[in-house]
């Protein structure tokens, strides 16, 4: 069963319990900095293995010590709960 599609209502309440993510171009988005470019490979290291166990692969994007990430669900044709829990797990790793 594919995951349903949040609407706008519902998107905008959850995002008050994530740190830094807003909405662009219809997805879930944040930019983090780190130390250096280890510091910021580890984080997205750990996010992948998270991601691989969830079957729900971020859109990202590194640069030195910098990560881009935008979060969609493609099979619900935009945010799902899956890019909350996926979010939230990714936050935990960057606090």
């Amino acid at each position: 069963m594919a995951p349903k599609k949040l609407d706008a209502e519902d998107i905008q309440n959850r995002l008050a319990d994530l740190d830094g993510w807003s909405i662009q171009n219809e997805k879930l988005h944040k930019k983090l900095q780190f130390s250096d470019f280890a510091e910021a490979f580890g984080f997205m290291t750990r996010v992948a293995l998270v991601a691989e166990d969830m079957q729900h692969h971020p859109e990202w994007q590194n640069v030195w010590n910098r990560v881009t990430i935008d979060l969609t669900t493609h099979d619900a044709g935009g945010i799902s709960e899956k890019d909350f829990t996926l979010a939230s797990k990714i936050d935990s790793f960057s606090a």
